[in-house]
């Protein structure tokens, strides 16, 4: 969401009945009004060209915006021509913390690439997905769904952790899960059991911690990349989770490359008293195919733990708004992405009023309270040499892709 609807209320009543010449007030069908420089009959054109044709379970009401101002609030500029030349595939992940514009900001950047000839793929790997509401159709189901509008082939794709968590649960207890554990102990194999016991890997996936969920998602989607029939993305872009669960996720693949490791380690131990059994239980023949599943998601895991550290394919945009707190936190994020060697060159800094609302005093406080994060922004040691993209703040809900359009031209740019 843009903006909340307190703000909206208090931006019409402070701004729009004491300066009426500095807004656009036109109202068009499928978005927000542009600045007067704008010549709206064109604005009719691209939206009856590019409307999104929604799924039956999701028809969208025909609505008219007017936003209060379409105007950036600085000049400022994401180098998007360095982002969008090139044929190679590159990985954009966008984070910070949560109700900042995560997903906007993504959805917009997903429509940006395509409308500039760039076969895309947008991810949630959060949860709480918010990316169906943001395209206004409906992603669920974790298959990728062509999203219409855009020039250039765009999918996206919202992953059901739970379903990709099931899948690795059951490749892992058929390694080192209790079936496993209750054959060595009848072998009289306990103090490998007792080994197995440590990994506690069972409870890790009943109880997931910050950050399991994600890794899972980006695993599944390497996966999906690896078939030949998606090998036309050249751009991939992950709307993350809140900065709690993307710091745990940095650490995860780690994590999981060792844990599934010391499993198949201890497949290997086993595997001479299995095979000389192997006729009396007739599952030999199971379990190594279940071994060869959990090595290629360990390999999936490793090329996770890869992509986050390649400075030719990958970039962390940090997106975050101008409050000492969203600051704060996003110069603990960068300083652990730094940490972990993770790239990152820009930060997005959303809901900035525009200049046109200077003059009531809501804004003035706003204003000022925005200048100061800005400025702490500036001395910040984690965040001043990023590249600092401003992103204005409007009145009404960024949704659909008309609205992304839009969005993505203010701060794509």
């Amino acid at each position: 969401m843009a903006i909340t609807s307190y703000h909206a209320t208090m931006l019409k009543f402070c701004c729009s009945s004491s300066s009426p010449n500095r807004f656009t007030s036109i109202a068009r069908t499928g978005f927000v009004s542009y600045p007067t420089l704008f010549n709206p009959y064109k604005l009719d054109a691209i939206f009856s060209s590019s409307l999104l044709s929604l799924s039956p379970e999701r028809k969208q009401s025909r609505k008219f915006f007017n936003a209060i101002s379409a105007v950036a609030p600085a000049e400022t500029t994401s180098e998007f021509d360095e982002m969008v030349s090139g044929t190679q595939r590159k990985y954009y992940m966008l984070g910070g913390k949560g109700g900042v514009g995560k997903t906007s900001c993504a959805a917009s950047l997903a429509v940006k690439f395509a409308n500039n000839g760039h076969p895309t793929l947008v991810v949630s790997t959060d949860p709480a997905h918010s990316l169906s509401d943001s395209f206004a159709q409906d992603l669920t189901g974790g298959t990728l769904v062509a999203v219409e509008g855009p020039i250039a082939p765009l999918f996206a794709l919202e992953i059901n952790p739970e379903k990709a968590r099931e899948e690795f649960r059951d490749v892992s207890k058929k390694n080192g899960g209790t079936g496993v554990k209750d054959f060595m102990d009848g072998m009289g194999l306990g103090m490998l059991a007792d080994q197995l016991g440590e990994l506690k890997l069972g409870e890790l996936l009943d109880t997931p911690p910050p950050g399991l969920d994600e890794a899972i998602a980006i695993s599944k989607v390497i996966q999906f990349l690896e078939l030949q029939e998606y090998n036309m993305f050249t751009r991939i872009i992950f709307d993350t989770a809140p900065t709690g669960h993307t710091l745990r996720l940095l650490s995860l693949p780690d994590f999981l490359d060792a844990s599934i490791g010391k499993i198949l380690k201890l497949r290997q131990k086993i595997s001479s008293a299995t095979s000389a059994i192997k006729n009396v239980f007739g599952k030999e023949e199971a379990r190594e195919d279940a071994s060869d599943k959990l090595e290629k998601l360990r390999e999936r895991m490793i090329k996770v733990r890869e992509l986050f550290r390649d400075t030719n394919s990958t970039e962390f945009v940090i997106v975050t708004i101008p409050t000492v707190m969203a600051i704060s936190e996003s110069s603990r994020l960068r300083a652990s992405l730094t940490k972990e060697n993770v790239p990152v060159k820009r930060l997005i800094v959303n809901q900035i009023l525009p200049p046109s609302a200077s003059d009531c005093k809501f804004c003035a406080m706003k204003r000022k309270d925005q200048t100061r994060a800005i400025d702490m922004i500036r001395n910040d040691p984690e965040l001043a040499s990023l590249l600092l993209v401003q992103a204005p703040l409007v009145d009404v809900e960024i949704r659909g892709v008309p609205a992304l359009q839009f969005l993505g031209d203010m701060i794509w740019k």
